[in-house]
Parts: C-alpha cells; sequence; structure tokens
C-alpha cells in the first residue's frame, strides 16, 4: 500500500482495479483546513488523465508495471508480433497499443514492452534509432539559411524532419521520445 503524502512523478498505483502513473503533485499546507495533495495523474491502460486532490492518509495499493524486452517479428495486417527471447513466446499485439514505438522499429528490433497483471498495455521504442532514408526531396544548391529543414521518409515509413542536406540512402539518428533528427548515423 502507498500512501497519498508518498506520491512522486512516476509512481505507479491502483484506483478500482485501475493502474494510474501520477505526473504531477504538490503537497498543500493551507493557512485554515487541513493538508491534502493535489495530483495529476493518469489512467496507464486508457490513457485518460485526471486532477484530483486526496488526504495526504489516503491510501492505495501500488500497481506493479513488470517491463520485458521483446523481439518484434512482423505484422500480419491487423496485429504486430513480438517474442520473449529468453522463451520464445510470441504475443500479438493490437495497433493502438504499438502506434507511438511501431514507426521507428524495424523487423528483428528489440524494444520494451510493459504488462499490468500479465496483459500487454504499451511498447516502447528504444530512445534512439539508426534508419534508413528511403525517400526525401533532394536539397537545393544555394539555400543556406540556418535551420532550414526538409520531410524526409525513413524505412519504417515514419516521416522526419531532416535538415536540406541530407539525402536519399543516408542513415540518421533519431530520438524517438520526440521524433526528432539528431544527425547522421555512426556507420
Amino acid at each position: 500500500m502507498i500512501s497519498a503524502s508518498d506520491f512522486r512523478n512516476g509512481i505507479t498505483f491502483e484506483i478500482n482495479g485501475q493502474p494510474h502513473v501520477i505526473l504531477e503533485f504538490q503537497h498543500v499546507k493551507p493557512g485554515k483546513g487541513a493538508a491534502f495533495v493535489r495530483t495529476k495523474y493518469k489512467n496507464i491502460l486508457t490513457g485518460a488523465t485526471r486532477e484530483e486532490a486526496f488526504n495526504p492518509n489516503d491510501r492505495f495499493p501500488k500497481a506493479h508495471i513488470e517491463k520485458k524486452k521483446m523481439q518484434y517479428l512482423y505484422n500480419d495486417g491487423e496485429l504486430y508480433y513480438f517474442m520473449d527471447p529468453e522463451t520464445y513466446d510470441q504475443i500479438p499485439l493490437a495497433y493502438d497499443e504499438v502506434a507511438e514505438a511501431i514507426k521507428y522499429v524495424r523487423e528483428n528490433d528489440e524494444v520494451t514492452i510493459q504488462f499490468f497483471q500479465g496483459k500487454a498495455f504499451s511498447v516502447e521504442a528504444p530512445n534512439f534509432v539508426s534508419l534508413k532514408i528511403t525517400e526525401t526531396e533532394p536539397g537545393v544548391k544555394g539555400n543556406t539559411a540556418t535551420n532550414v529543414t526538409k520531410p524526409a521518409t525513413v524505412e519504417t515509413g515514419a516521416t522526419v524532419m531532416v535538415p536540406i542536406f541530407i539525402e536519399e540512402g543516408e542513415v540518421i539518428q533519431i530520438d524517438t521520445r520526440t521524433g526528432e533528427y539528431l544527425g547522421r548515423a555512426k556507420e
């Protein structure tokens, strides 16, 4: 059990059997009345956020979120298949569970999958990936203004804004948390 006075950013807890994560918290001690904890938290399964004030003595069960490294195998059109490299068990996930990560993941790449009570609910791509550009417009000679970017499509189908000097066929590094171009990948 975890009490509301122990809330910190990133702490997971359960309300009505649903797992939530603390996004923001503030311990408030007004001049009159009892202290309370103002929180903003997100339902891990649905993504819904909510703001609520709790009594510091309120207690909640701790939500145990399991993270496991798995390998992305393939997509059959509707489902995305992942394999546990230790047990070789495969799990299929729907697009809405992998939507954020899959645009930066190639077949056989390793991802982190989060589970709550044995059910997978989220896929995280590695923070940084190196992907090959499959399509982009050629840069215009003489256009040397700083911070000029153009869209480029990488091998996974994601579109990333890159500087104008980047050409088709180059391998670039991308921060998957923001979707930003970081630079050319080191060979």
